[in-house]
């Protein structure tokens, strides 16, 4: 039986034409969506998420293209853009009774919770991000040779075809190479969850692409556009992320204030899955947010 979250309750919601989300749906109290990243499923936020249903509803979806969701065809750059997945996200919330709800996201989940703070200020109260930079601002970072450690970005940023034709050629091995490359505890993500998530990704191949294709174009656009009017993100903001910027030479807290004037910015020590790594400081992370 594959895993899921004790305690939760599954469904599927239609959120357009033709695209339905499986969330799991638990606890009681004020709203919070939380967002999981690459390549992984809404079952990376399983301990978090069990943390805050003592006092919180907690809604965790598999986002458009990912785990139990539905996957439809890259017909252009708007299918997979961060905006019409967190088009998706708002839709969900609002189907199931909630108009306005924190929102916290990791990796690709952190793109999507960005751009839905951007375009849904009045639905959004609170917002988290688990080690990513902006869009716009990851591409200006990466450069040289240390944009090595995110060949990834540029692979799936081809035309369609090639990418899928590679990465289908061997899925296990290429998305289980950033299970184990980015984890500092390997017994973090154990066997069972492990395999839930390779098989995951192995059935979603095309989408997965497709969503990090529209982070090569669409995405860009439109955070050149909210750049180049002002917008920034209104509600209180929290940013976890390993020190990238160390690494790379950049200051990820002034890219991040750049666009969030109310922003609480920590690096952190566990590696990229710190919600499986470190839950109860993600969790304490969380709350935090909430009391701002």
């Amino acid at each position: 039986m594959a895993p899921t979250i004790p305690g939760f309750d599954y469904q599927r919601v239609s959120v357009a034409d033709g695209v339905s989300l499986r969330a799991a749906v638990g606890g009681t109290g004020s709203p919070i969506v939380l967002l999981h990243g690459f390549p992984q499923t809404h079952l990376m936020w399983r301990h978090v998420a069990a943390d805050l249903a003592a006092d919180h509803t907690v809604i965790c979806p598999d986002l458009r293209g990912y785990g139990g969701s539905d996957k439809p065809a890259e017909t252009d750059g708007s299918v997979y853009s961060k905006r019409t997945m967190a088009a998706d996200v708002v839709t969900l919330a609002r189907a199931l009774g909630h108009e306005r709800f924190a929102l916290a996201g990791h990796d690709r989940g952190a793109l999507v919770a960005f751009r839905a703070g951007l375009d849904h200020p009045d639905a959004i109260t609170h917002l988290a991000s688990l080690d990513v930079l902006p869009t716009l601002d990851m591409w200006d970072a990466l450069h040289g040779v240390t944009a090595s450690v995110a060949f990834h970005l540029y692979l799936m940023a081809q035309p369609a075809g090639l990418p899928e034709q590679l990465i289908a050629a061997s899925p296990d091995l290429f998305f289980g190479y950033f299970l184990d490359l980015w984890t500092n505890d390997p017994q973090a993500i154990p066997a069972d969850i492990r395999a839930a998530y390779l098989e995951a990704c192995r059935n979603a191949v095309p989408s997965i692409v497709a969503d990090y294709r529209a982070s090569a174009g669409i995405d860009v656009e439109h955070d050149q556009a909210d750049r180049a009017s002002g917008n920034q993100l209104q509600m209180p903001v929290t940013v976890l992320q390993q020190d990238w910027g160390s690494a790379l030479g950049f200051d990820a807290a002034a890219l991040w204030r750049a666009w969030s004037p109310d922003l609480h910015h920590s690096t952190v020590t566990t590696g990229h899955f710190m919600a499986e790594e470190s839950p109860a400081d993600v969790a304490k992370s969380l709350r935090d947010l909430l009391t701002r």
